[in-house]
């Protein structure tokens, strides 16, 4: 049965996803890059980068996991880039080059127009400016059967928690404070949301929490 879920989304553990100021030089936020020790050294992401090598072990296990049976993608624009505004023009196409590591049709959450975007291995950026639920829905119907997941950033995830159609939550705690930043849990009363931790796995560089959604 297809599910809408979230998977190796990193948090501080102070409860931030994002570092402070993203720009250019800093796509993940002043910091932000500290939340993905985890994940950067596994073979599995150096599989998505067209790299050999990397860790093996339960980190990568959870990474690897996180990629399978996922049908469709949705980001917020601030995952897409850092471009604010009306788009000036159709130079930017993300941050992954002409192969971006998704494979599949990503729905990307925006106020402003733009035509649909393919890219190399598969993917075709689509840009949605109904809503959360327009994106949901055009999401579904393109993972044919097969898992939405909901990628973030941290805006976009507190969405779909209020909207309550998210069935599996993984967050991959990392060990480490960031201070500022864009805040997960903050004002969200997550039991009343239908939210339980059904279990926890350390990792080798983090620790995973796996919650869904009653």
């Amino acid at each position: 049965m297809s599910k809408v879920r979230v998977a190796a989304f990193s948090i501080s553990v102070d409860g931030f996803g994002a570092g402070p100021r993203q720009d250019l030089q800093n796509p993940l936020g002043v910091r932000g890059t500290e939340l993905f020790q985890w994940f950067f050294p596994t073979e599995t992401f150096h599989q998505h980068q067209n790299q050999s090598g990397g860790t093996i072990g339960v980190d990568n296990d959870i990474a690897r996991q996180s990629f399978q049976n996922v049908g469709a993608w949705i980001l917020g624009r601030n995952m897409f880039g850092p471009v604010r505004g009306p788009w000036p023009d159709d130079a930017w196409k993300g941050w992954w080059g002409e192969t971006p590591p998704y494979h599949v049709p990503v729905y990307v959450l925006t106020h402003y127009r733009r035509d649909p975007i393919p890219m190399l291995g598969g993917t075709t950026f689509y840009f949605v400016t109904e809503g959360i639920e327009a994106a949901l829905e055009q999401a579904r119907k393109a993972a044919k059967g097969k898992d939405v997941r909901i990628g973030g950033g941290v805006s976009t995830l507190r969405q779909y928690l209020r909207a309550g159609v998210i069935d599996e939550l993984h967050l991959a705690m990392s060990p480490v404070l960031l201070g500022e930043g864009e805040p997960l849990f903050a004002e969200l009363d997550w039991p009343k949301l239908g939210l339980t931790v059904d279990r926890v796995l350390a990792g080798e560089n983090a620790t995973h929490l796996y919650l869904s959604r009653r």
